[in-house]
C-alpha cells in the first residue's frame, strides 16, 4: 500500500515536534514530578515525564526522515514481493512420461496414440489366412472387402516412482482391432485384434547433447504381443526391449531395439516374424500450432522388408477430440498380416498422438 504524501509529511511534523518539546525539557530537566501534572498539553507533559526519568524522547523515536525513508521502501518493495513466478512448462517426455518433481507417484497415462478410423482402405487386402475358414464354409475366399473400420486404445501406469520421479516402474496395455465394420457377408466380424500387456522401467537421463536436444528418456522392459486366435490364424511372440528418446522444442525422437524370445519350434505361430518386423524402430512426432505430425519407420535390413507409418493429428475440434489420417505402407500392419504387404489409409479421430 503506498502512503500519501501529505500523512507523510504530517507524521514528520509531529515527529519533529514531539522530538523538540523532549529536547527543550532535556537540557532543563524538572525538578519535581509536580511540574509534570500541571502541564496542559498532552505532548509536553508526557515529555516531561520522559525527561524527569531519565527517557529522552530522542532516544525512543526514529527520525521522521527514517520512518518516512522506510516507509517509501516498503511501498515499493511489496509488489515485487507478491509477484508468483510462473511454473516452467514441461517438455514432451517429461509430460508423457510424467517426470515432473510434482507429478503423483501411482497414476495412469495414455501410452501410444488413441484413436479410431471409421474408414480404413486397403489396397491389398489379406483374405490368405482365411482361406481354409471360408473353404470350409463353402464361401468365397475374397469375402473381405477392402474398406473397414481400424481402432487402438493404449494407456499406462505407473506402479513406483522415486521421490524425484526420474525413475518410476510401469504396466502398460495396448489393443488394437481392425473391424470388418461394413461387411455384411462376414457378419461384420473382427478381422484381427493384437493385444499386448508390457512391463518396463522409465529413467530420465537428463542430458544435454548439444544443438539444443536433451536426452530424456531411457526405458527397458518385456512385452508380449499376440492376437489371441487359435491353429491357422494364431499370431504371437515375446520380447524384451530398450528405448531411447530424445527432444528439442516441440520435436520428439525415439528408437526402440528388441529382442525376440525364442520359442519351441513346432509350437512357434510366426517363426520368421523378425524377417518382416526386423529388430527395432524409430519414431518422431512434432507439434506444430495445434497439430502433430508423427511418423514411424522399421524393417530388417538383411530381407529388405519393414514398413512405414505417417500419421496427421488435427487441432481438436471437439473438447479433446482430434481429426486423424493415418498412412501405412508394407509388411506388419497388425499380426496376422505380419508378412502381408500393403498400402493403407484411414481418416478417423483421435484422444492421443503418442505423446
Amino acid at each position: 500500500m503506498t502512503i500519501p504524501r501529505a500523512d507523510m509529511r504530517l507524521g514528520a511534523f509531529l515527529l519533529a515536534a514531539a522530538g523538540g518539546v523532549g529536547t527543550a525539557f532535556a537540557q532543563s530537566p524538572p525538578a519535581t514530578i509536580d511540574q509534570c501534572r500541571g502541564i496542559a498539553k498532552d505532548m509536553e507533559r508526557l515529555a516531561c515525564y520522559d525527561a524527569f526519568t531519565g527517557r529522552a524522547g530522542d532516544d525512543r523515536r526514529e527520525p521522521a526522515s527514517s520512518v518516512a525513508a522506510e516507509s517509501a521502501a516498503a511501498s515499493a518493495a511489496a509488489p515485487a514481493d507478491s509477484v508468483v513466478a510462473a511454473p516452467a512448462a514441461l517438455s514432451m517426455i517429461d509430460e508423457s512420461w510424467g517426470f515432473d518433481p510434482s507429478s503423483a507417484p501411482y497414476e495412469i497415462r495414455f501410452h501410444r496414440a488413441n484413436y479410431v478410423l471409421f474408414g480404413r482402405y486397403s489396397d491389398n487386402v489379406n483374405s490368405a489366412p482365411f482361406s481354409p475358414l471360408f473353404q470350409s464354409a463353402g464361401g468365397d475366399q475374397n469375402d473381405l472387402s477392402n474398406t473397414e473400420a481400424k481402432f487402438q486404445f493404449s494407456f499406462k501406469a505407473r506402479l513406483w516412482a522415486t521421490d524425484d520421479r526420474r525413475w518410476g516402474v510401469w504396466a502398460a496395455y495396448t489393443q488394437q482391432s481392425q473391424w470388418q465394420l461394413y461387411n455384411s457377408d462376414v457378419s461384420r466380424a473382427f478381422r484381427d485384434t493384437n493385444y499386448m500387456p508390457e512391463l518396463f522401467v522409465s529413467y530420465k537421463p537428463a542430458i544435454d547433447l548439444g544443438g539444443g536436444f536433451n536426452w530424456n528418456l531411457l526405458s527397458a522392459g518385456f512385452n508380449h504381443q499376440s492376437n489371441g486366435r487359435s491353429d491357422v490364424l494364431s499370431r504371437s511372440w515375446n520380447r524384451l526391449f530398450a528405448e531411447v528418446g530424445v527432444e528439442r522444442d516441440s520435436l520428439a525422437l525415439s528408437a526402440k531395439a528388441w529382442y525376440r524370445l525364442p520359442e519351441d519350434a513346432g509350437t512357434d505361430d510366426n517363426p520368421d516374424i523378425t524377417d518382416y518386423y526386423g529388430h527395432g524402430e524409430i519414431s518422431a512426432l512434432y507439434r506444430w500450432r495445434g497439430n502433430s505430425f508423427a511418423a514411424m519407420a522399421r524393417g530388417n535390413l538383411s530381407t529388405g522388408k519393414g514398413a512405414v507409418q505417417l500419421g496427421w493429428f488435427s487441432p481438436p475440434i471437439l473438447g479433446p477430440l482430434r481429426g486423424y489420417v493415418q498412412v501405412f505402407s508394407g509388411y506388419g500392419e497388425t499380426l496376422i498380416d505380419y508378412n502381408w504387404k500393403q498400402n493403407t489409409i484411414g481418416v478417423g479421430i483421435a484422444l492421443s498422438d503418442g505423446f
